[in-house]
């Protein structure tokens, strides 16, 4: 039996939780990142998914794609490796088989779109227009450029313009670009993005890492490195959310190890204004649950709405 929402004592404040970027409102900004949450529906049966802000659905390439041979996930201290290899089920598929789920959902959806060429990029958006229901593309731009030597997009500014804007171009819908955290400064890349038309930034996609088994002598990845995420990148997440907020007007969606709600207050204060519960998921799938009411709660014991929080860090 459902219990009885009760009113607020008398004086005491009510959070506005509501969000809005790019003209999209979120009834939250506690999301789920892109390739911990796959398409949403698989987590149904453990969490309430209308409570949650939005759901960023694992990342989606113009025609389907089966990943890298296992093993592709490895535990390490505070943190987890992984190299899935992007496996989904590609556009036209998510359009009929997966979409139709996410639209009866109160948690907006926000589609990560990936590929090996500027062209697939937009051939991949373009397939995607035709979908209803879609809050916003995610743009991983943490892919080798296969036509200019496997140079990645998210490490080259150039490349980084150049899909940024054809991407912008195409999307019925607005664009979020994920930034890669593989680059020597954070701030030019955001700038970049921003000036080729990304209506916000989401940051930071995974580090480059690896492990070994010193027994074998192999490489605990078959792809011999992964992505690493998880707490241990959490410090240096917050400082590249802090400096690209300083940097650009446009929205930051924080993302980098958080597992509670001061986690999360972490990434708000530095300047963004969404979260995304990203390895938690993971081990822990109600960890997003306990951030929305951990957020709300902090603002109501500071007196404060969720607006004043975004970028309030005292550096004085």
């Amino acid at each position: 039996m459902e219990a009885l929402k009760t009113a607020p004592p008398a004086g005491q404040l009510t959070p506005q939780m509501e969000i809005e970027i790019a003209g999209v409102r979120f009834q939250n900004p506690v999301w789920t990142a892109s390739g911990t949450f796959g398409y949403g529906k698989e987590f149904a049966h453990l969490i309430d998914l209308n409570k949650l802000g939005a759901i960023c659905v694992k990342g989606i390439s113009p025609e389907p794609m089966e990943g890298n041979p296992p093993p592709r996930i490895y535990e390490t201290d505070s943190g987890m490796l992984n190299a899935i290899g992007l496996q989904n089920v590609g556009a036209k598929r998510f359009l009929t088989e997966k979409l139709p789920f996410l639209r009866t959902l109160k948690a907006r959806t926000v589609v990560n779109v990936f590929a090996y060429s500027t062209e697939d990029y937009v051939r991949c958006i373009e397939i995607l227009n035709e979908g209803e229901g879609i809050a916003a593309y995610e743009l991983n731009i943490s892919c080798p450029n296969t036509r200019c030597g496997g140079m990645v997009y998210g490490s080259d500014p150039k490349l980084t313009e150049e899909v940024v804007a054809a991407a912008k171009k195409a999307a019925r819908y607005p664009l979020f670009v994920k930034l890669s955290p593989n680059v020597t400064d954070i701030a030019e890349f955001a700038r970049v993005a921003e000036a080729a038309g990304a209506d916000a930034l989401s940051l930071v996609n995974t580090f480059v890492g690896m492990a070994i088994d010193v027994e074998s002598r192999a490489p605990r990845i078959s792809n011999i490195t992964a992505g690493l995420s998880g707490p241990g990148i959490k410090p240096v997440a917050v400082r590249m959310v802090y400096q690209a907020a300083r940097a650009v007007k446009i929205p930051i969606i924080g993302i980098g190890g958080i597992a509670g709600t001061d986690d999360a207050l972490e990434f708000i204060i530095a300047g963004a204004r969404a979260v995304q519960v990203g390895t938690a998921n993971f081990y822990d799938p109600a960890t997003s649950m306990r951030i929305v009411d951990g957020l709300s709660d902090y603002c109501r014991r500071k007196r404060l709405q969720f607006a004043d929080l975004v970028g309030s860090l005292k550096t004085g």
